[in-house]
C-alpha cells in the first residue's frame, strides 16, 4: 500500500502544542480554500513540494526522542487520507504522543481516530459562525455544516484532550460573528483566537490587510468567557 505522502517536515517546534516539544508533519491537499490559508500551495500545487521520506522522519524522532515529545500532523487536511491511522500508528508505536490539526469535516475519521487511541490531541478549526453562508465565506467552498457540527459534539463528549480555534480575520469575522462561534462551543475545553497572518494567504486582496492587534484579540477573548472559560489568544 502507497503510505501518505509527506510534503514537509519542522523538526522541532515549541509552538504547535501548548507545553510540548514536537515534530510537525505537513500532509497535502485539502477539501477546503479558506482565502486566509498560509499553506495553500500545498493545497493546490503539493507536486511543487519534494516529498519527505518517512523512514528520515523516524530516524530523525528516534535520534531525538529525549526532548521531542510529540508529534503534530497537520497539512492541507490530514483526515482526507484514507492510511493516515497507518501514518499516525508508526509514530505511535514509537512512543510518541500525537496532536491532529484538522477542520472537522470527516467527524468518523476523527472518531475512528480517537476510538482507536491513536491521538492525544486534536485541534479543530471552527472557521466562522456554523451557517451555510457564513462558513462558506471563510472556509471558500460549500461545507456540509452538519459534519461540522458532529466533529465538535464528538470532541466535546469524547473525554480527549481537544482545542477549538478560529483565525481571526479583519474582513471575514465581526466581533459578533466570533461571539456567535463561542455561543455554539459553550461548555468546551478551550477555545483558541489566532491572530491572522497576512503575509502569505491564499488571496492576495488579504495580504495588504492590516491584522488585529493582540489587544484586540484580548478583549474579544474576555466578551466570549461567559460561553466558554478558558480562551487563549495566539498573536
Amino acid at each position: 500500500m502507497r503510505m501518505i505522502e509527506i510534503k514537509g517536515f519542522i523538526k522541532t517546534s515549541m509552538v504547535d502544542w501548548d507545553g510540548k516539544v514536537t515534530s510537525v508533519i505537513f500532509l497535502p491537499n485539502c477539501n477546503f480554500r479558506c482565502p486566509m490559508c498560509h499553506n495553500y500551495e500545498l493545497i493546490l500545487n503539493p507536486s511543487k513540494y519534494q516529498s519527505i521520506s518517512i523512514s528520515d522522519v523516524k530516524r530523525y524522532l528516534e535520534m531525538h526522542s529525549d526532548f521531542i515529545d510529540g508529534v503534530v500532523i497537520t497539512g492541507g487536511e490530514p483526515t482526507m487520507h484514507k492510511d493516515l491511522s497507518s501514518l499516525i500508528k508508526q509514530f505511535r508505536d514509537m512512543g510518541f504522543q500525537i496532536k491532529l490539526d484538522t477542520n472537522g469535516s470527516f467527524p468518523n475519521v476523527i472518531r475512528n481516530l480517537v476510538e482507536k487511541e491513536l491521538v492525544d490531541y486534536v485541534a479543530m478549526d471552527v472557521k466562522a459562525p456554523l451557517t451555510d453562508g457564513k462558513y462558506k465565506k471563510v472556509a471558500g467552498v460549500d461545507v456540509e455544516i452538519s459534519r461540522i457540527r458532529e466533529s465538535m459534539d464528538y470532541l466535546m463528549k469524547s473525554g480527549i484532550e481537544y482545542e477549538f480555534r478560529t483565525t481571526v480575520v479583519p474582513t471575514l469575522h465581526t466581533e459578533e460573528d466570533i461571539i456567535e462561534i463561542a455561543r455554539e462551543i459553550e461548555g468546551a475545553k478551550k477555545f483558541v483566537l489566532q491572530k491572522f497572518e497576512p503575509k502569505n494567504a491564499m488571496d492576495e486582496k488579504l495580504r495588504k490587510l492590516k491584522p488585529h492587534d493582540a489587544s484586540y484579540l484580548k478583549q474579544l477573548a474576555e466578551k466570549c468567557k461567559c460561553f466558554v472559560s478558558k480562551i487563549k489568544v495566539r498573536a
